[in-house]
């Protein structure tokens, strides 16, 4: 290390369980485990969670509130991409 040059803290591993949470939420929104995690880190922020357990809580309840809305994203943008393709409108070649 140069001298002078400042020492960074690293950046901590999150908790497996709390990946894993992130993942279910990603899974049923149609996003990335990257995309749904910031979203838990955003609310926890709102919601003043700091620890990981109650980020994986957060995450969990996330994903309880976005089954209970009804909309499985997932399929939706699946089925959007379907229908895309068997749009008599949609070319393939130009």
């Amino acid at each position: 290390m140069m001298e002078g040059s400042p020492q960074l803290p690293m950046a901590g591993i999150p908790d497996r369980n709390y990946n894993a949470a992130c993942g279910r939420l990603a899974s049923h929104l149609g996003i990335s485990q990257a995309a749904a995690r910031r979203k838990v880190e955003i609310r926890a922020a709102q919601e003043g969670s700091r620890d990981s357990a109650s980020r994986e809580a957060l995450a969990q309840r996330m994903l309880e509130e976005a089954i209970a809305a009804g909309t499985d994203h997932g399929t939706l943008f699946s089925d959007q991409l379907g229908a895309v393709g068997n749009d008599v409108n949609f070319m393939l070649e130009d």
